[in-house]
């Protein structure tokens, strides 16, 4: 039976999100409330308190930055890392690269362990997973019983050498750690990424042990914490990936938690680009503390597994690809030696929040510089549940204001134009520096700051048109109402076309996508699994893999020949050439199991024409000064109406700035379309 009421949290920096929807109504509701940094938990219940009969819910999906932080901020467990005799230093030396080369003061990021508390065991298996050495169980017991002397260690990690071809070592180890260290978190490079580069999946493999402890413990709180209203049993957590898994599941596996809030607004773009026929649209995702971008190209959002938590510590789980930056509402202004002024990345936070708030804090923040010039109205914000001091924002800007030598307003016009050129760095990241044209893209802005500034960056990113979608303020917690459960599975399965092993490939396959679905089902999902598999392949001595879809099940003369030809196809239109008859190598099998949920159903509004009333006017400073500008409210918008800039949409969690020359139109869904 379908869920029929679910409700989406997204616990950001400053505002914890709220998303339910109830089938039986067919109503979405929304709200936020400011989270509380040091027990995100008590943001949730007290968001949840404002649910009429909570333990009516069926489903309650959760974004948290519990592993984010942890990894962040250097704050997991003590761990010890096992491998293969001769490779305990391969975490140290990482790889030949260096961040700048002619930085001579430059020192190389440390591992998320100390080689004091590195181990090596004898036993090896070669790239060709022949049995070299058989594994010394001796000296896993031994080292068992080092790691329980020591008494420091909360976790391990295993990382043996070709363990992706031939796991019984690895397996081995941890059946004997167990039985030696009972209770002990631990770790198998298998498990948490079976591909080769030893020292990513080394590094990978570190960083799930070192989150096990902190997420296990935060997550345990959490469900006794949820049980007391009745709803333990009910909750899930949002992966990387975008999908959803249980919490014992996600407590299993941290890592995949790495990214998990900001894929939120990613999954919702992509429910956008199905409703509106949009295909091609960049995130803009700006809440209070950052701001997130991403892209959905031809209607797909892209799963990356080249992710740095820090310069050359690599985590190479497939996450949907984010770049984020320290750029949001809660960005504090400071002056730096030379007299520049400078946005971020410091943010005030949730407490004690920008100066506006009234909770004590005195720094400048954008939020306050958009109170100064008129484009947040001080008493509806949040739809007038938090009034905010236009005082105390005037007297922090001025602060700044008597630094630089300007009037109030022009401080904050500056504040805010040095903010936007921040976010448009991050858009030329997922957009310019990715070969991709601006122009053939819509620029979705969401986050409570989101359709703040959307206008402001379609006019210096030469964006043509931009969509302010329903629910804005809460669009992360909107897309987790909108996920599905999904596991991915990644393994190394080397072959070269010219001798390539179908049956190899379709064993491995297999494995890959019933240990997917199996995953799934000892979770408790048993709705309809859809299955989707890939190859990673490259010319042979080429450095960069392809990722090719393959939809068939097994590898038969003839997928393998369509395989080969559809390489040559794809590395035409990617790179401009192809050498048909080269060797091709295939490196890495893909699979994406999802187990289909029923969807929230989006209603139409009502048809109009014209332009809708106005709810009043104030006073807004755009880039040639003031102007008496406007405003609307959203909610009385109607399908096809269309409202001239300057203007201002105000909504419960957002507010839209419409600039001078641009139009805004409403469509079926009540998305607001902007165009230039």
């Amino acid at each position: 039976m379908p869920d029929s009421k679910i409700i989406g949290i997204d616990i950001g920096g400053t505002f914890t999100d709220f998303v339910s929807y109830d089938a039986a109504t067919g109503t979405i509701e929304n709200w936020k409330n400011l989270t509380t940094p040091s027990e995100p938990i008590e943001g949730v219940l007290q968001g949840l308190a404002q649910v009429e009969d909570v333990a009516s819910v069926d489903k309650i999906r959760l974004g948290t930055t519990i592993a984010t932080n942890a990894l962040l901020t250097r704050r997991g467990a003590k761990v010890a890392y096992v491998t293969t005799t001769g490779f305990r230093d391969v975490p140290f030396i990482q790889r030949g690269d260096r961040r700048s080369h002619y930085d001579i003061t430059w020192i190389k990021t440390k591992p998320l362990m100390k080689r004091a508390d590195t181990y090596e065991i004898g036993g090896r298996f070669s790239a060709k997973g022949e049995l070299v050495t058989a594994l010394d169980e001796a000296a896993v017991r031994e080292v068992a019983a080092t790691i329980k002397a020591d008494g420091t260690i909360e976790a391990i990690a295993v990382c043996t050498l070709f363990s992706y071809i031939d796991p019984s070592h690895e397996q081995r180890i941890r059946d004997i750690l167990a039985e030696e260290l009972p209770g002990m978190p631990i770790s198998i490079s298998y498990e948490v990424l079976p591909k080769w580069k030893e020292y990513d999946r080394a590094s990978t493999t570190i960083a799930d042990a070192y989150l096990k402890p902190i997420v296990s413990d935060n997550f345990h709180r959490m469900q006794k914490r949820l049980d007391g209203i009745g709803i333990g049993d009910r909750i899930g957590v949002i992966k990387s990936n975008g999908g959803e898994s249980t919490l014992k599941g996600a407590a299993e596996a941290p890592v995949q938690m790495t990214l998990s809030g900001p894929t939120g607004a990613v999954v919702a773009t992509r429910v956008l680009s199905e409703l509106t026929g949009i295909k091609n649209l960049v995130t803009f995702d700006m809440g209070g503390t950052s701001t997130d971008c991403s892209t959905v190209v031809d209607g797909m959002e892209h799963v990356t597994t080249s992710f740095e938590i820090e310069w050359g510590l690599p985590i190479q789980i497939p996450m949907i690809d984010i770049h984020t930056i320290g750029a949001g509402g809660g960005s504090i202004a400071w002056i730096d030696k030379g007299g520049m002024l400078r946005m971020g990345p410091q943010s005030a936070g949730a407490a004690p929040g920008p100066a506006c708030y009234g909770r004590g804090g005195e720094n400048a923040t954008v939020t306050d510089a958009n109170v100064v010039l008129g484009r947040i109205n001080p008493d509806y914000f949040l739809g007038g549940k938090m009034k905010l001091d236009a005082g105390a924002a005037h007297r922090a800007v001025k602060t700044i204001a008597d630094q630089l030598g300007l009037e109030v307003d022009a401080a904050a016009f500056a504040m805010v134009q040095i903010a936007n050129n921040n976010m448009l760095g991050a858009l030329r990241a997922v957009l310019l520096q990715r070969g991709l044209d601006p122009r053939d893209f819509s620029l979705v802005a969401s986050g409570g700051a989101g359709p703040v500034h959307i206008c402001d960056l379609m006019d210096i990113s030469g964006i043509p048109h931009g969509i302010v979608p329903n629910y804005p303020g809460q669009f992360s917690a909107f897309g987790f109402i909108m996920t599905d459960a999904r596991v991915d599975r990644h393994r190394t399965v080397q072959q070269i076309s010219k001798y390539f092993d179908g049956a190899r490939a379709t064993a491995a396959m297999t494995e890959l996508v019933d240990g997917a679905i199996a995953e799934l089902v000892s979770q408790g999902y048993q709705q309809k699994v859809e299955v989707y598999r890939s190859i990673e392949a490259r010319y042979f001595g080429q450095n960069h893999e392809l990722e090719l879809s393959f939809p068939a099940n097994q590898f038969t003369e003839e997928t393998i020949a369509s395989l080969w030809e559809r390489f040559h196809e794809e590395h035409q239109n990617r790179f401009g050439f192809s050498i048909p008859g080269e060797t091709i190598e295939t490196v890495n099998l893909k699979v994406v199991a999802v187990a289909v949920s029923e969807k929230p159903k989006m209603r139409e509004l009502e048809k109009g024409e014209g332009t809708p009333a106005s709810s009043g006017s104030r006073k807004v400073r755009f880039e040639d000064g003031w102007h008496d500008v406007k405003t609307y409210d959203r909610g009385a918008f109607k399908q096809g109406q269309t409202v001239a800039g300057p203007a201002i949409v105000e909504e419960s969690a957002s507010v839209t700035i419409l600039q001078p020359k641009q139009t805004l139109r409403v469509d079926r869904l009540g998305n607001l379309i902007i165009s230039a």
